[in-house]
């Protein structure tokens, strides 16, 4: 029923936030009287953050229609690799005609981002990716919102979402590297771990930033709630139906706008501010660091629905009874044996200021996969980065993608080499 309020409380709030728009466009145009009368700046800006405030938020573009290649601009494509019910895999394709660039781009190892099926859409790690593009070929998970999905597509696991991130890696290839941002870090090291037992050839490198691999490690807020709450609290008081003016209808969900309440009150002066500067700003006419604003919130209000069966799923698996690293995590009847992987070589990013997965939460992978030399495992802390600085901003940029580049290219180059080596000898034996 909470949804359905929901609904009609956006239905109704729609024409007062074009409303808002239209007022406060009224008030700024230079042709428009309205716009030379005492206080009009202030009105204007007032209407405007009303409008945003009343607004609903639609999944907003990657918009990367191109990419630095060693110095040289090229144009980026933005392709479906392969199509789900309830995931698209995108692929960055890149081209020119840069003699220059093409060299470059020559041999370039493929990355598989596995973003987050936690609220936000694919496109909060747009940063991610279009840093990668400089010296990679990307593809990334691009989840599907949940109330989209029609019932009869059936439900949707945990288990489903680890068997989704097996066959995006078969599909690019046995020299994919992997990357897991936040909540995927655990059915990612699932997925690679159940490859690995099964005798399948892993990734090259898998890179877990900012996930919960142990969430009794530096509990957060976040963690406490779920660590605190029975599973049927969850079940009872955040799952609800799909209302009937979407596809999904009937389909059980967290609704994203639940989920959005509470990403605000983990920090609610921080958002008060915020808006309040935004305010200042438009009065003020500092056009850039009110388009920041819009850029930034826009992502940010912006969220989906999870399927209920794999949030319920997530909630009891990795936050309350610590199935991967108590050794009882099975998957369609195999039990994750992260200790199996062995080719595959492994690091984990930490911020120092990360307030959805604390300290040690995410290194704890290493104490799980000892079957992967200890001198092919790596961790690395980012001073000063909260949780989203690992990933976007300038810490992303000017500290972590080096150090995930570098990554990256070390064992890929070493795969090569292996491979070059092993094949004379693979023809001197068939001979």
């Amino acid at each position: 029923m909470l949804y359905q309020i929901y609904e009609t409380q956006r239905a109704l709030m729609a024409p007062f936030s074009e409303f808002a728009s239209a007022s406060a466009k009224l008030y700024s145009h230079p042709l428009s009287p309205f716009s030379h009368t005492p206080m009009a700046q202030r009105v204007s800006a007032s209407f405007d953050l009303l409008h945003r405030l009343a607004k609903e938020y639609e999944k907003p573009p990657f918009a990367i229609a191109s990419a630095q290649v060693d110095g040289v601009d090229v144009a980026v494509q933005e392709q479906v690799a392969l199509h789900k019910p309830f995931c698209r895999l995108l692929r960055f394709k890149r081209f020119t005609d840069d003699p220059k660039a093409l060299a470059q781009m020559k041999g370039q190892p493929s990355v598989l981002v596995v973003a987050p099926l936690s609220g936000h859409h694919a496109t909060l790690l747009r940063d991610t990716v279009k840093s990668l593009l400089q010296d990679h070929k990307v593809y990334i998970t691009d989840w599907t919102d949940a109330r989209m999905v029609p019932a009869q597509a059936g439900a949707f696991h945990l288990d489903d979402y680890v068997a989704y991130v097996q066959e995006f890696i078969r599909h690019i290839g046995s020299d994919v590297h992997v990357i897991s941002v936040c909540q995927p870090t655990v059915p990612v090291l699932a997925a690679i771990s159940l490859m690995a037992s099964a005798g399948e050839t892993t990734p090259r490198t898998m890179t877990m930033m900012g996930g919960p691999i142990d969430a009794r490690k530096s509990p957060t807020a976040v963690n406490n709630l779920a660590m605190n709450k029975s599973y049927s609290w969850f079940e009872n008081n955040v799952i609800f139906r799909v209302p009937q003016n979407f596809p999904g209808a009937g389909r059980r969900v967290y609704p994203g706008f639940l989920q959005h309440t509470g990403f605000v009150a983990m920090n609610p002066d921080r958002h008060l501010s915020s808006h309040y500067d935004y305010f200042r700003d438009l009065i003020r006419g500092d056009d850039d660091n009110a388009e920041s604003h819009r850029q930034f919130y826009d992502e940010y209000n912006a969220v989906l629905d999870m399927p209920a069966e794999y949030y319920l799923d997530t909630i009891k698996t990795v936050f309350q009874d610590f199935a991967l690293v108590n050794g009882s995590w099975k998957v369609g009847g195999e039990l994750v044996r992260p200790q199996d992987i062995s080719g595959t070589a492994l690091l984990t990013i930490e911020g120092e200021l990360d307030d959805i997965s604390g300290a040690g939460q995410t290194k704890a992978a290493h104490d799980l996969c000892t079957g992967i030399p200890q001198d092919r495992r790596f961790h690395y802390d980012v001073a000063g980065a909260g949780h989203y600085g690992i990933f976007a901003g300038r810490r992303w940029r000017e500290k972590v993608y080096p150090q995930v580049s570098e990554f990256i290219a070390r064992y890929d180059a070493e795969a090569a080499n292996a491979q070059s080596r092993g094949a004379p000898a693979a023809r001197r034996k068939r001979a």
